[in-house]
């Protein structure tokens, strides 16, 4: 079997999905940087409490991420078939998921916001700081799981474009406030961190205004309704719990790690936790691209298997092996040749610009890791039906590796880097395992039901 697939059509949907979707990451992206850098001009307290603050955002992209993440598996299946009736279902599931998630976690930030940035760190400024923002930014949980479920359902039918559209208006609304609010422009009083929140919660409502109205409105794909929403299938609640559940408890299970590396490096300065923040936001520019072509992938593979082409998809999958392994050479030296530039863009204290450094050179080698891994058991493993065993492979890694060797690490006094280190480690050590599971092919299950309803055609093992 050849390394590339002489099939044309795989490489130009691959480009045509990879593109727009790696500009919506990126745009994204530049929506939290821009946050994340104007804030920086207020010093290590506040670039900290952000970052902290940060923390339930991240908590909630991981749940709402398992809910996109079941959405597309089942719907990118069922787009294979042509089954577009079983797709507004499958969304519909996702939307009431997306809704309950998106609510409880508003809730805890407003309600108790201080207490939730007490949890991370004991430093009194970046409580402070991190209290004021999260109060503000926690009403925008609602208003992002909504729009980010629409934004997926356009996805898993090949309609890319338009989250792209989205988070070029949310880039624009958001900076442009950012100005305003946080330094205090056209009569608005200066904000700091809470003028950075707002700014925010305004371009998250505007984003889920504008998702809505697409996909209920423009789409001509899968002609979502309203009465959609009010029914809910049986059967595609019952396959979005057994094969959502596995991908969401992934997503709590990276959350946990998030978590964890934050309280963790809580423990030290708040120049070492504006390190983990300044690298962090490196490390997510870099991974755009990535999880572009990663999506890309997992919407092909889905396709793929879901119309039943067992052997087409052995094919692509040697080929997305070398694109994902190429893709994280590059990534790697990216990340180290940019390093000292990117530190430069904040006013932070030598002691995170040097901690900085350190944290940077560690992802410039876990990096390539994570996109060969990462992107190979989601864009192959995960979206071709075998949900479980990437859960199943991050709980292990989590909690047997990641976790221990860090309080390890800090416990016999090791410096933050090396904590830091033991805290990226799985992102290497899990390829040995990916390339074992990618290889052997038993990985392509049939998740769909037949259109007739009679009974399950899932759970086919395409070898």
């Amino acid at each position: 079997m050849a390394v590339f697939t002489k099939d044309k059509s795989f490489y130009r949907t691959l480009i045509a999905l990879a593109i727009p979707i790696s500009l919506q990451n990126l745009v994204t992206f530049a929506v939290n940087f821009a946050d994340n850098l104007m804030i920086g001009s207020l010093g290590d307290n506040a670039i900290s409490g952000v970052y902290v603050g940060g923390q339930l955002q991240s908590v909630l992209q991981m749940f709402v991420g398992g809910i996109e993440g079941a959405i597309l598996i089942l719907a990118a299946q069922y787009w294979g078939k042509k089954d577009t009736a079983s797709i507004r279902k499958v969304v519909s599931i996702g939307v009431k998921f997306a809704l309950a998630v998106g609510i409880l976690m508003s809730l805890l930030a407003v309600s108790f916001p201080e207490e939730v940035i007490w949890i991370f760190t004991k430093e009194a400024g970046v409580i402070e700081e991190g209290a004021a923002y999260v109060q503000i930014v926690g009403f925008t949980y609602l208003f992002f799981s909504v729009s980010q479920v629409m934004i997926a359902s356009m996805r898993s039918v090949e309609t890319a474009r338009i989250g792209l559209y989205i988070s070029c208006m949310a880039l624009v609304v958001n900076v442009c406030l950012n100005y305003v609010f946080i330094f205090g422009h056209f009569g608005f009083p200066a904000m700091g961190v809470r003028g950075a929140a707002l700014a925010t919660l305004i371009s998250r409502i505007m984003e889920m205004c504008v998702g809505i109205f697409y996909v209920f409105v423009v789409d001509k794909k899968l002609r979502f309704g309203v009465k959609d929403l009010l029914h809910t299938d049986r059967q595609l609640l019952r396959d979005f719990v057994r094969n959502g559940l596995p991908v969401i408890g992934g997503q709590v299970v990276w959350s946990i790690n998030t978590l964890a590396n934050t309280k963790i490096l809580g423990y030290y300065s708040a120049g070492v936790i504006a390190a983990a923040s300044i690298t962090g936001m490196l490390h997510n520019l870099i991974y755009v691209w990535m999880n572009g072509l990663s999506s890309a992938v997992g919407i092909i593979t889905g396709k793929t298997v879901g119309a039943g082409l067992y052997d087409k998809m052995k094919e692509y999958s040697k080929t997305v092996q070398m694109i994902f392994l190429f893709v994280g050479l590059l990534s790697g030296a990216a990340v180290f040749l940019t390093r000292d530039g990117f530190i430069s863009l904040y006013n932070a204290s030598p002691e995170a610009q040097e901690y900085s450094r350190q944290f940077i050179n560690v992802i410039s080698i876990t990096i390539i890791g994570t996109c060969y891994q990462a992107a190979c058991l989601f864009g192959l493993v995960k979206s071709g039906g075998d949900i479980s065993f990437v859960f199943k492979n991050d709980t292990i890694f989590v909690f047997l590796v990641v976790i221990p060797s860090a309080l390890i690490a800090m416990w016999l006094g090791a410096p933050p880097w090396v904590v830091f280190a033991c805290l990226k480690c799985d992102q290497i050590l899990k390829c040995f395992v990916a390339v074992v599971k990618i290889n052997r092919y038993n990985w392509m299950k049939n998740l769909t039901r037949d259109t007739s309803g009679e009974g399950e055609k899932g759970l086919t093992d395409g070898t």
